[in-house]
């Protein structure tokens, strides 16, 4: 006798170490918890992990670059914004770090997801599900800047083709990277989140 065919949708969620569970469909403010983020962000690789190096440089590194580098772009933004750049990439501890040739490929799809994460990581932590479109600007301006940083010290790119995906600019000039174990980066994240919310 043939086995009943299991016609229950496929799961849709992820299991945290917090304990949470994770929706990817349909993400709850209340299943997000800081040290998920951190934990998860520290262990994805920037650059699909092709970087030079002992450690692999994180995604949780590449963050506190780029609030960094918003503040040297606008030292008079708020924290609350400061905070939005420090979170910018979170939904990648669910999703991970999918370069932007490949992104381009999957369309519309990931974003929808990548954005109900992001929507709910925001409420979580009292931030608009939706930033300022000179927040989001801004954000953006400087993980480009983050982006030329990393691919012409640590990614093997040229200064010239770096120049030309990424544009260049004097901010983050004295920026050096050096790629940290794990849980360093983890704990590096987690106390500057904890300065940020004060």
């Amino acid at each position: 006798m043939a086995k009943p065919r299991d016609t229950s949708p496929p799961r849709a969620w992820q299991r945290m170490l917090s304990g949470r569970r994770l929706d990817l469909l349909d993400p709850s403010p209340l299943d997000v918890e800081i040290e998920d983020i951190a934990h998860g962000l520290s262990r994805v690789a920037r650059w699909n992990g092709q970087t030079e190096g002992e450690q692999s440089y994180s995604v949780a590194e590449h963050s506190l670059l780029v609030e960094n580098l918003v503040v040297a772009l606008k030292d008079t933004t708020p924290i609350k914004w400061r905070l939005a750049a420090l979170l910018h990439d979170a939904p990648e501890y669910v999703i991970g770090d999918m370069i932007s040739p490949f992104k381009a490929v999957i369309g519309d799809e990931y974003k929808a997801v990548e954005a109900r994460l992001q929507g709910a990581i925001h409420i979580r932590f009292g931030l608009p599900a939706e930033l300022p479109a000179e927040i989001k600007a801004l954000i953006k301006r400087a993980d480009r800047i983050s982006a030329y940083i990393e691919a012409t010290q640590i990614a093997g790119f040229s200064e010239t083709e770096a120049r030309r995906l990424f544009g260049r600019s004097k901010i983050g000039a004295g920026v050096k990277l050096s790629p940290s174990s794990p849980n360093d980066a983890k704990e590096r994240y987690l106390r500057r989140f904890a300065e940020l919310c004060g």
